[in-house]
């Protein structure tokens, strides 16, 4: 919140926030994996994951990042921050941003239901 208030543009907050979100998934998955091919391992089976759903999710989180990211360009030229300008401006683009979420959400776990196998 400091940084977010201290500085002209909101980078620094930003930034915070995208690189503690980074290493919360990096270790919050990558660490339970790693421990459960080194359990496997050590009891001789295989630990194997499906990739299936993987490329959906994967084209949804980059288009619905780079969606995200135009909307913090606009503000930024627009509103003269990401996170500050009017409450109205504010209020529609944390809408927006919950909303980019959900449609993520809810995309790649339709995919994975089966919902667009009849397409």
């Amino acid at each position: 919140m400091t940084a977010a208030k201290e500085s002209r543009y909101a980078d620094s907050a930003v930034g915070n926030v995208t690189g503690s979100n980074s290493v919360n998934v990096f270790l919050g998955l990558g660490l339970p994996w790693v421990i459960a091919v080194i359990y496997s391992e050590q009891n001789n089976t295989v630990y194997e994951v499906p990739a299936e759903g993987l490329a959906i999710s994967v084209i949804m989180f980059l288009c619905c990042s780079l969606v995200g990211i135009s909307l913090l360009v606009i503000r930024r030229f627009c509103c003269k921050g990401e996170l500050g300008g009017p409450t109205g401006s504010r209020v529609c683009s944390a809408i927006f941003m919950v909303s980019l979420w959900l449609v993520y959400v809810s995309v790649s776990s339709a995919y994975m239901y089966g919902a667009f196998d009849n397409m």
